[in-house]
């Protein structure tokens, strides 16, 4: 009989320290494809830059070869 009179309660925790590997694991993920994306950024501006220099020069020199007497 005791039992049917009893009250039962569901304890719930809030464990701070349970879920840290998700957040650090997600943290460090975001940090790795920032770096990635840096390196991409700084990767394709000296692609670009390599390539307009060879553009440039290319430029130049037909323009001074047309100077060429012969």
């Amino acid at each position: 009989m005791l039992n049917d009179n009893r009250q039962q309660y569901v304890i719930q925790t809030n464990d701070p320290k349970g879920d840290e590997w998700f957040g650090e694991a997600f943290g460090g993920i975001a940090v790795v494809m920032l770096f990635l994306a840096v390196v991409q950024a700084v990767y394709e501006t000296v692609a670009a830059w390599y390539q307009d220099t060879i553009v440039w020069l290319n430029e130049t020199a037909s323009y001074l070869a047309g100077f060429w007497p012969f």
